[in-house]
């Protein structure tokens, strides 16, 4: 417990950094390179060009590494948060070429997304309170897995700000639901699946009276605000969430972060991390303490401990109350019907990482150098003597364990550790926001044998540039990581790239890890330049099996047949009856059929758009200028759009994606009969 209490000291110093890192020291450029020091053995002209650029042995290792030949493709694919883009971004790794923004949470143009089509009925699915959410601030990406392992098949993504969780199918990399969570208004800690997708776990941040209803944070605090952690059930055979199915937990109002579930040895449990269990309630305006001192006042915060598999037993046995349809377990009957533990974790905690085979959590403390390895078979023996007698509880009847029970080890690490990934040659990866590092440790236990050196041992910190947060790994949170890089998620550039203003890029920095040892290297820099990044996870790229064309006639909502698609020009009309019109349209190079719709002011109009290409990569656009109606139109997809004619005129529309040598002669005219 003596290891934990670092705060008088490592909190003052913390907080000095916190405030210095606002100027990092900027790495030295590139040195001149010495005769022959980086270019022995290169052909003359390379060795011209290395010379030339001052290139370093190192610089052109991670050269080669990087390099991906046109035509080449790369072996993983790094799903990555969009950050207040709402979206989530598809990068090639090692080549870090961004290859897709998915459109999720936010309105986006090229994809057709929100503005007439399908999107527009995703996107109604995230109103809070019957209001249009049209951002949000996406926070941790979760791969579909079985048995612990990525299948390739969907991801779930959080919105931070609003509470909500979106599934996307990567048969297609589009979102196909978007869904509210009734109990809380902001959700840190999701997405985060369970080891076969039975369940996508959604976590709350900040506490709030249950439904985010009114309360007073200073005078009802304790008695109205609280966590709770949601398990949505997921359907695979739909491919959607069902929230009949779904439940969730209260939780005292700590705030409750992130989140990860135990596999293989500890599968049917899950892991979070909170702070503030000072309770802390801020107020500078009325000369009370401001929270970020508040809640770093105790010497340690609670790990959450929670059996999801408990949960789902008093769930269907009924044992929940209800509020806005969401069925949700008290926090008085998690506590006595043991759903819900607490054990002491390091301060201000921010990650819970579970290792491949689910023996141990790994978490960090910003506020303590250390990271603290928990171990599951010592957590289930404590919970084990909890039931033979008396336990500890906190204020809110909670058992709590203690640190000397549950805890494995600790590695001292450095100033501000966070999250925890895994490789496959039994090292563990930790970001260092405060030190601006990487740092590569030994795990002990079953993994002790795939490496030379002493278990629980600190191996290198590789400098990074700056204040990394989330760190990613190849497959490196899963039941068998792959190895070889690492992606450092960098809060800031500084002076990484151009100089555009005072907003600059996030950077996320590739690392090679493939070399057994000390021998980390970055090896590239790539700029985030539309949002911040939080969290990201690589997969390989031969388990995605995206559609090269979606099958002739497919409504890319349902990815089912859709009953309004056409296959030819010949099948193509409009149809009158009274004040509503309908339209079926062919789309395909380079025409639209009909290219010509009269229709009056006050009609309602529904519009199906056909592409009938089935030749990859022939996409078609569709614009009505005036109408905010802009779609994607990918072969094989059939889209309706509809709208109210409210404006007379005549319209020109147009395909907005260049897609043969006539091109610009792809357009008709929607003519409004005033």
């Amino acid at each position: 417990m003596k290891k934990l209490l670092v705060f008088s000291i490592l909190g003052v110093v913390a907080m000095l950094l916190i405030v210095a890192c606002g100027n990092p020291v900027p790495t030295p450029a590139g040195q001149p390179t010495a005769p022959g020091g980086s270019t022995a053995g290169l052909p003359a002209d390379a060795a011209a060009v290395a010379t030339e650029r001052g290139l370093t042995p190192d610089d052109i290792y991670a050269a080669l590494r990087t390099f991906t030949p046109s035509g080449q493709l790369d072996p993983y694919i790094m799903i990555a948060s969009g950050g207040q883009s709402g979206q989530l971004l598809a990068i090639g790794v090692p080549s870090m070429r961004l290859l897709k923004t998915i459109a999720v949470f936010t309105p986006e143009p090229w994809q057709g997304f929100g503005f007439g089509g399908s999107g527009n009925t995703i996107l109604e699915g995230g109103k809070v309170n019957d209001k249009d959410i049209l951002w949000g601030d996406t926070h941790h990406p979760a791969l579909s897995e079985t048995a612990g392992e990525y299948d390739g098949q969907f991801v779930f993504i959080n919105d931070k700000a609003n509470a909500r969780v979106a599934v996307i199918d990567l048969r297609d990399f589009a979102t196909k639901q978007i869904i509210k969570n009734p109990l809380g208004i902001v959700d840190h800690g999701g997405s985060f699946v369970t080891p076969n997708t039975e369940y996508v776990i959604e976590g709350p941040q900040y506490a709030q009276p249950i439904g985010w209803e009114y309360g007073d944070v200073v005078q009802d605090y304790k008695t109205k605000f609280r966590g709770y952690l949601t398990m949505w059930k997921f359907d695979r055979a739909t491919g959607r969430i069902d929230p009949a199915q779904s439940f969730s937990v209260e939780l005292p109002p700590y705030f409750q972060d992130l989140c990860d579930a135990g596999k293989k040895v500890s599968e049917g449990w899950l892991f979070c991390n909170s702070f503030n269990t000072e309770m802390a309630t801020g107020g500078v305006e009325d000369g009370n303490p401001p929270f970020e001192s508040g809640t770093a006042k105790n010497d340690t915060d609670y790990l959450h401990i929670m059996n999801w598999k408990k949960a789902e037993e008093l769930f269907k046995a009924g044992k929940t109350e209800t509020f806005n349809g969401m069925k949700y377990i008290t926090l008085d009957t998690a506590a006595k019907e043991g759903v819900l533990y607490f054990t002491p974790e390091p301060k201000s905690p921010h990650g819970a990482d579970v290792t491949p085979g689910g023996e141990y959590v790994v978490v960090g403390g910003k506020l303590d150098p250390h990271v603290t390895i928990y171990s599951f078979d010592k957590m289930q023996q404590a919970i084990a003597a909890l039931n033979e007698g008396s336990a500890t509880k906190d204020e809110f009847g909670v058992p709590v364990l203690t640190l000397d029970s549950t805890m494995e080890a600790q590695v001292e690490l450095g100033l501000g550790p966070l999250h925890t990934v895994y490789d496959d040659k039994g090292y563990a990866y930790t970001s260092l926001f405060l030190d601006s590092a990487v740092a590569r440790w030994t795990l002990g236990g079953p993994y002790q044998g795939l490496h030379p050196e002493e278990p629980w041992t600190l191996v290198q910190k590789l400098p990074v540039q700056y204040n990394i947060g989330h760190i990613a790994a190849a497959e490196g949170d899963t039941a068998s990581p792959d190895g070889n890089y690492v992606v450092a998620l960098n809060k800031w550039s500084i002076d990484r790239f151009a100089n555009i203003g005072p907003l600059l890029p996030q950077n996320f920095q590739l690392v090679d890890t493939s070399k057994t040892g000390d021998q980390m290297k970055v090896l590239y820099d790539m700029p985030i330049g539309n949002a911040e990044p939080h969290y990201a996870q690589i997969i390989k790229a031969d388990k995605l099996k995206a559609w090269e064309v979606y099958p002739l006639g497919t409504n890319t909502e349902t990815m089912l047949p859709d009953p309004n698609a056409i296959t030819s020009p010949d099948q193509a009309k409009i149809v009158r009856n009274g004040k509503n019109v309908e339209i079926w349209m062919t789309v395909v190079r380079s025409h639209f059929t009909p290219e010509h719709v009269r229709i009056k002011k006050g009609d309602h109009v529904t519009w199906h758009f056909s592409n009938i290409e089935q030749t990859r990569d022939a996409t078609h656009g569709f614009a009505l200028p005036g109408y905010n109606i802009n779609l994607s139109l990918e072969p094989g997809k059939t889209e309706t759009i509809e709208f109210d004619a409210d404006k007379d005129g005549t319209f020109a529309y147009y395909c907005t994606e260049f897609c043969s040598a006539l091109h610009l002669e792809m357009l008709g005219y929607m003519m409004v009969e005033p």
